[in-house]
């Protein structure tokens, strides 16, 4: 590669775009202060350990301090022999390198259809591509005198900023990265890692933020790591009205850890990472394991009520409730099996939802079919109460 050359490949779909609050990367780390040339600094020592974090790429600093420029320092005495001034010179540039439209505007009005044409004079770019021919550009003073640039100017060349960013009127240098083969949470974690590890290099007055893809990403997990939590205890209050009772939706959620534990796994054993669509399957799974435990557990206290045995009433519902619990769970696996094998273009997006669906169910169901007739039992056989009424029969308070 070319030295002072760096190449990167910004995201070409508007989505991405969106999810990166416009930046081009997912990743932007923002250095924030008022003394530029200290962060610039300090990014340049960071920007070397970032890219030597597994999965990073195109890792780049936005703010290029290497833009090519002239320094032109006029001789003041040499120009006011001539009567020039540093306007003239100023006039002289701009017409030549950008234009006369911004010192002159003129226009030419058609005759034939009454529309006017901005007429611009500059000098062709082929004529102004040595240090000699701006050397040799003219300057024309107000009294009529002309000088060639070069006996009026000290021509220096230097660098400057090529792109200028603030924050808060703060200079902000940015450093922008993407990733390749790992996913972005781990990366962001490394990356705020290494900040945390150099905070004490940051310049004085400076503080780093990380932006980008990477706050949308954890402002969506906050979410709907909520939202799941809100889903579980919204289900446990819904059936606690429903059922009348305290103890029996206990041991319907009692299938959720499970679902849980099937999530992760099959995220695990897949090797895909946790996301929105996984988290979104997450939730869906929370439903249908909840479906399953209330078919169970509802024969459960049908069968209780009518013999007062828990073991019995509890074996009974696990057998007899097999067949339309592996129906349900089994209708979901077999629907969500294509988008969790992840066919077709654009199939890898949702994929994760499919798969969590599918392990969640998987272990949920197991759960719901043995271990929660096991927990009705225990809790039923410790508070069941037998007692004979006035003819003598046998009954069941729960």
């Amino acid at each position: 590669m070319y030295p002072g050359v760096t190449f990167s490949f910004p995201p070409a779909d508007i989505v991405s775009q969106i999810l990166n609050f416009g930046a081009p990367a997912p990743i932007d780390l923002q250095i924030r202060g008022p003394k530029l040339a200290a962060n610039f600094a300090y990014a340049n020592s960071l920007l070397g350990q970032i890219k030597r974090i597994p999965g990073v790429v195109d890792a780049r600093i936005q703010e290029s301090q290497a833009n090519p420029g002239f320094d032109i320092n006029v001789d003041r005495t040499q120009a006011q022999l001539l009567g020039i001034t540093e306007r003239d010179v100023t006039n002289s540039l701009v017409v030549n390198l950008a234009g006369s439209s911004q010192v002159a505007p003129t226009f030419w009005l058609n005759p034939a259809n009454g529309v006017s044409y901005p007429i611009v004079m500059q000098t062709p770019q082929y004529a102004l591509d040595s240090l000699a021919q701006l050397r040799n550009l003219p300057v024309n003073g107000s009294n009529g005198q002309a000088q060639v640039l070069g006996g009026l100017v000290a021509l220096k060349r230097n660098a400057s900023n090529a792109v200028v960013d603030q924050y808060d009127i703060q200079s902000v240098v940015q450093i922008y990265a993407a990733t390749q083969g790992r996913d972005l949470g781990a990366v962001a974690a490394d990356v705020q890692k290494l900040i945390d590890n150099t905070a004490s290099q940051q310049p004085k007055g400076s503080h780093v933020v990380l932006l980008g893809q990477v706050q949308t990403m954890n402002s969506a997990f906050s979410g709907l790591l909520f939202g799941l939590l809100g889903a579980v205890v919204l289900i446990y209050l819904l059936i606690v009205v429903n059922f009348q009772s305290w103890s029996d939706p206990f041991v319907i959620i009692t299938a959720l850890p499970a679902a849980l534990a099937g999530i992760v796994w099959i995220l695990f054993a897949t090797h895909t990472p946790l996301s929105v669509p996984a988290l979104t399957g997450a939730i869906m799974c929370m439903g249908v394991a909840t479906a399953n435990s209330i078919l169970v557990v509802s024969f459960c206290r049908e069968r209780l009520a009518e013999h007062g045995n828990a073991a019995v009433a509890a074996l009974e519902a696990g057998f007899t409730r097999f067949r339309p619990v592996c129906m349900t769970a089994l209708a979901m696996i077999i629907g969500m099996a294509p988008m969790a094998l992840g066919l077709g273009e654009g199939g890898e997006q949702n994929a994760p939802l499919g798969r969590a669906v599918i392990g969640g169910l998987i272990f949920a169901t197991c759960a719901t079919l043995l271990f929660v007739p096991v927990v009705f039992s225990i809790i039923h056989a410790r508070h069941a109460a037998k007692h004979a009424d006035a003819s003598g029969e046998t009954s069941y308070v729960v």
